[in-house]
């Protein structure tokens, strides 16, 4: 069983994923996971702290010559933006606590819990973790599961057929451009497995 754990702040040093239960062997070139990394950050609607970042994952631990050891995997994606913030986030005794201070919780987020169950006065303390920031780890810690799953020639494709009470055209009865669409790439997967794949619709969730 695989199992990830993250750590790091929004703008803290760096965000840092471990990851255990990997065999040995596996090919992981760092490209790989950086290639996700800089799709994370294509996305649209993203935000001036995109500008700032340049997402590049090292390894740490776990990987040498390229493969994995099998033995538990580090990874780390610098924060450029430390630069910034070193004075108020700095982990040492030299950290200005008294800079930058929030007091407000934001609507709907993690902050009151968070302040609440931690005991936090300052409510930065819960909002670095509780960042968008910190999805760079997961999608480090994901990207890693993916290229297991390639290896077993298993590969996930998706994309969007409807928003609202708009829709790719030609989606009913028998030309039904999805379900070819769908076909096609699993076929080519399968072909490529050696084996079956499936296939199916993944609603989005309401709201």
């Amino acid at each position: 069983m695989l199992r990830y754990l993250t750590a790091g702040e929004s703008h803290g040093p760096a965000l840092t994923a471990i990851i255990e239960g990997l065999p040995a062997g596996l090919p992981l070139p760092e490209d790989y996971v950086n290639h996700q990394l800089a799709r994370r950050q294509g996305g649209y609607g993203r935000g001036g702290r995109m500008k700032i970042e340049q997402d590049r994952m090292r390894f740490l631990a776990g990987v040498r010559g390229g493969f994995t050891l099998g033995t538990p995997v580090a990874m780390q994606v610098e924060n450029r933006d430390w630069a910034n913030w070193r004075e108020v986030m700095d982990p040492g005794a030299g950290a200005r606590l008294d800079r930058r201070v929030v007091t407000r919780p934001r609507p709907g987020h993690a902050d009151l819990g968070g302040a609440l169950k931690y005991g936090h006065r300052d409510i930065r303390n819960v909002l670095e973790r509780a960042s968008a920031r910190e999805t760079a780890a997961r999608v480090a810690a994901g990207s890693v599961a993916r290229r297991l799953l390639e290896e077993l020639g298993i590969e996930i494709i998706g994309h969007v057929v409807r928003i609202g009470p708009v829709t790719v055209p030609g989606l009913d009865g028998d030309g039904d451009i999805l379900s070819a669409c769908l076909a096609e790439a699993c076929g080519a997967a399968a072909g490529a497995a050696g084996g079956a794949a499936e296939q199916g619709a993944v609603p989005a969730p309401a709201g």
